[in-house]
């Protein structure tokens, strides 16, 4: 049994005595005039509040004393708990940090330039100023999974450098960490539409929400973006691998593509089986045009070269009715040399007539 229990055991049941009748200080008791005085001596007034140090009386005391600290002991308990419900910023080895199942970038967003440029701002500050959050992997002590700040993380664990990360103390389920991540992103204008568009599907087929709308309100967007994004994340395999990349698709060109497809998907595809595997990409707008044409792509000839010396400068083709369409690079066609090259054409044309 604790010393409380006991304590409280002793004391049930015991009631104080009854007070002890103290003279008031205005009525101070006076000695009886000895003889050769006039009038007697007053008596100091008793110290108010006293009362006799009884045993029952000191277990009184003692355990009102012990319902006090246990009072301040619940007010800390309660500090200490708010304080740890406070997510705390650290950094942390980006080995003990994995992304997100629900993680929305593609292979290709790490290695364009602007992600270069992220690393290079990031080395210069010697690690993430803004700082990644992610919560305790589940079953994995000391590991962590993210919520948002992949491209940080990413970056920070290529330098060899610790990443700033913001630790979520309170539990934070799958809908809450894919809200947050999908709110992050949309205002930093981060993903592309194909990102955003695999993001949602995911959840999607994952149940994570019942239905588009179900998901648009939840995430505090509207239906038709939500439409949007999938249409560009639902292209089929063939159809995106035409493109450089699929973080160059847009919705403009998703929306063409998918009416093409509509009319006639079989021939669409074929088109896209021929030219997914050609050895030079073309632009989205060519690839659009391409793919929902109804002359095929073999019949085109391929895009050939135009060469100052052993530098590429552009290139040219011919279309199904035999046009012939020269690009030149920008950096190619200064100002100053755009007219000697129109009347160099024009000098061409003529001899050949």
């Amino acid at each position: 049994m604790s010393t409380r229990s006991k304590l409280l055991q002793m004391t049930e049941g015991l009631e104080l005595p009854p007070a002890v009748q103290v003279p008031s200080p205005a009525r101070a008791t006076t000695v009886p005039a000895m003889p050769g005085m006039s009038t007697g001596m007053p008596l100091p007034p008793a110290a108010p509040g006293l009362s006799p140090r009884t045993g029952p009386g000191q277990m009184l005391e003692v355990r009102t004393k012990i319902l006090g600290l246990e009072s301040e002991l619940a007010k800390a308990n309660e500090k200490v708990q708010e304080l740890e419900a406070v997510p705390q910023t650290r950094r942390l080895d980006p080995a003990l940090v994995i992304p997100t199942g629900w993680a929305n970038r593609h292979a290709d967003a790490f290695k364009s330039a602007e992600f270069e440029r992220l690393k290079a701002d990031i080395q210069l500050s010697g690690g993430n100023v803004q700082a990644i959050s992610v919560r305790p992997l589940a079953g994995e002590v000391g590991k962590f999974e993210i919520v948002f700040g992949h491209r940080r993380h990413r970056a920070c664990l290529e330098l060899g450098l610790h990443v700033l990360a913001t630790v979520e103390t309170s539990p934070i389920s799958d809908l809450e960490l894919f809200a947050a991540m999908d709110r992050e992103n949309r205002e930093r204008a981060d993903l592309s539409p194909f990102e955003q568009g695999a993001m949602y599907r995911r959840a999607l087929d994952a149940g994570l929400y019942p239905s588009n709308r179900r998901l648009a309100e939840a995430l505090g967007v509207s239906h038709t973006w939500v439409a949007n994004v999938l249409s560009v994340a639902d292209l089929p395999a063939p159809v995106l691998d035409c493109f450089r990349t699929p973080l160059e698709v847009q919705h403009r060109h998703a929306k063409a593509i998918s009416e093409a497809l509509e009319r006639d998907r079989k021939a669409v595809l074929r088109r896209a089986e021929k030219l997914r595997h050609a050895t030079s990409k073309l632009g989205p707008g060519a690839v659009v045009e391409a793919l929902v044409s109804s002359e095929s792509p073999a019949t085109k000839a391929a895009p050939q070269p135009v060469k100052v010396g052993d530098i590429r400068v552009g290139s040219w083709s011919r279309d199904a009715a035999g046009r012939l369409n020269i690009q030149l690079n920008a950096d190619a066609v200064p100002d100053a040399k755009l007219e000697r090259i129109l009347t160099s054409i024009s000098q061409a044309l003529e001899s050949d007539s």
